[in-house]
């Protein structure tokens, strides 16, 4: 597989992805263009915040499985465009939020005692240290507009320098400001009027875009300074420049543009231009909100694990999938389980169905991510189909495609076990055919009912579901024609019913085997006396 990075990360997780056998083109210093017209033949793309992944970009991507943004924010990713085309999208949201935190700490400092234009001036001959007379932190009022993790981590290290925080978040708890000992602001025009630093920690959406132009730049103290680290657009640019330039805004420090330049361009091909380059009192650096060695380092092995893992087809916390509460290790094994059921029904049952009811039973019902495992479930049915591209992302669609109705509940009933999976496939002609799994630990699935015959089989990657007349003789000869290929077999669980005096009661038997099954033995077994049906199960498909 290959993978295309257009933007610099760390070498060494540039080399975790080649020591796993993908092949990487680093295609650093491009145009958005280059990087649209080269996406052709990627499975994968490692972006930050300049390239954009768009309409356009994935129109033209002819394989792309997988789009990863070494960072927290998500404005550069069309997600919904992602999606549509069936593409997981993922970031690292907490790898460089002390990178960033510390930023827009230092950016502060600098704004309130000049350090950047007094070493200018020095380095210009200009030692009249009366020039940069700056002002304290101590005992002034910062508004922090956004109290999440970088939010959270800026409130904290300002309180500890002595000023007082207030900030305005209408999604956080109140419970964290109280935490924090930050004083919470109902509206954002109350922080404005208070605040002798603004500092912005929001995402870019419909709502933030600009959130600070020229009306509520005009609401604030005289004087106010405002950090931006977090993500251009939040501040009218214009606007700042001119508040700037009639010292309603003392000093400002921007990390972020609206647009943003091209950050691998050497000094004299750059062809950027903004108004806040020409503003007096303004500070820019070039986007270094997760520029330091240790965040570089955990942004960069954070996206090279999730695209690694998204390309095996493994469970990953992608932007674009439902969330779940808890670890992707705890809530891993039931999507495995969930998944092995979807491709169970296929591989033992050719009628089609339209529609599957999933109920979570026990303490399993109180996670409110089972929409995850859900998916998966509905990923194995369709690999069962014959759908070998099917993801976590477009699961939903390919099954509403194939007019299969899946519907999810839940009880926090137990019966005998303390997490239940049950799923009930409607066929079209009316029957129903039922499948309940559990989890024992991480590494222990187990098929508990399998087409209404009760069972406690740990399950593998290939299993035979054999079902046959629950007379003697039957397992030794079942035994002896797998014997006699050389089939190994690992494990083997009989389910009984119609033991209510009947004349043709049957067992089902799952037998868990080590080698590959041809279709001759299969044929050989269906032979045997007693055996009614042989169905391979492939489950690690």
């Amino acid at each position: 597989m290959k993978i295309l990075i257009t933007e610099s990360i760390a070498e060494d997780s540039v080399q975790y992805l080649r020591d796993r056998g993908y092949e990487v083109e680093e295609y650093l210093g491009h145009s958005q263009e280059e990087i649209e017209q080269h996406i052709k033949g990627f499975d994968a793309i490692i972006v930050r915040s300049a390239t954009k992944i768009n309409e356009a970009l994935l129109n033209n991507a002819d394989c792309l499985k997988a789009v990863g943004r070494a960072g927290t924010g998500i404005d550069n990713i069309d997600v919904k465009a992602c999606t549509e085309h069936g593409v997981i999208a993922l970031n690292t949201p907490t790898a460089n939020n002390m990178a960033a935190g510390e930023l827009a700490v230092a950016q502060a400092f600098a704004i309130f005692r000049n350090t950047i234009q007094a070493n200018e001036g020095v380095h210009n001959d200009d030692f009249r240290r009366g020039n940069w007379v700056g002002v304290e932190l101590e005992g002034k009022t910062v508004g922090v507009i956004g109290l999440g993790r970088i939010g959270s981590i800026v409130s904290r290290k300002l309180k500890g320098v002595g000023m007082t925080v207030i900030a305005y978040d209408p999604y956080v708890a109140t419970e964290k400001f109280d935490k924090l000992g930050v004083r919470r602001c109902q509206t954002l025009d109350e922080l404005l009027a208070e605040a002798d630093l603004i500092t912005l920690h929001t995402p870019k959406t419909k709502e933030t875009y600009n959130m600070l132009s020229k009306e509520q730049l005009y609401k604030c103290k005289r004087g106010v300074r405002i950090v931006n680290c977090a993500r251009g657009g939040l501040v009218n640019e214009q606007d700042l420049a001119d508040a700037l330039a009639e010292g309603q805004v003392a000093a400002a420090a921007i990390d972020v543009f609206d647009k943003e330049p091209s950050y691998n361009k050497q000094p004299g091909e750059q062809n950027f231009e903004n108004v806040l380059l020409h503003a007096p009192h303004c500070i820019i650096t070039p986007h270094l909100g997760a520029s330091t060695v240790e965040a570089t380092a955990k942004v960069g092995q954070g996206i090279v694990e999730l695209i690694d893992g998204a390309l095996k087809g493994e469970l990953v916390a992608a932007i674009n999938m439902p969330q779940f509460s808890g670890s992707v290790e705890e809530i891993k094994p039931y999507c495995s389980l969930a998944e092995k059921i979807g491709l169970m029904y296929f591989q033992a049952e050719a009628a089609p169905i339209n529609k599957v009811e999933v109920r979570y039973r026990g303490e399993l019902a109180e996670n409110s991510g089972t929409g995850i495992i859900t998916l998966s479930l509905m990923m194995g049915l369709l690999k069962g189909m014959g759908n070998d591209h099917v993801s976590y992302v477009n699961a939903q669609e390919c099954i509403d495609e194939c007019g299969i109705q899946v519907v999810e509940t839940k009880t926090e009933s137990i019966q005998r076990y303390n997490n239940l999976i049950n799923v009930k496939f409607f066929t079209e002609d009316g029957r129903e055919f039922k499948i309940n799994g559990t989890v024992f630990g991480p590494d222990t699935e187990v098929i508990v009912s399998f087409f209404g015959y009760e069972m406690n089989c740990p399950l593998s990657s290939t299993v035979l579901a054999i079902k046959n007349n629950d007379v003697p003789g039957v397992i030794g000869r079942i035994a002896t024609i797998l014997g006699s290929h050389n089939i190994n077999i690992a494990s083997m669980h009989w389910g009984r019913k119609n033991q209510d005096g009947s004349d043709n009661p049957h067992a089902q038997a799952f037998v868990a085997v080590e080698q590959a099954v041809p279709q001759e033995i299969i044929d050989e077994l269906e032979k045997a006396e007693g055996v009614l049906k042989v169905s391979l199960l492939e489950l690690n498909k």
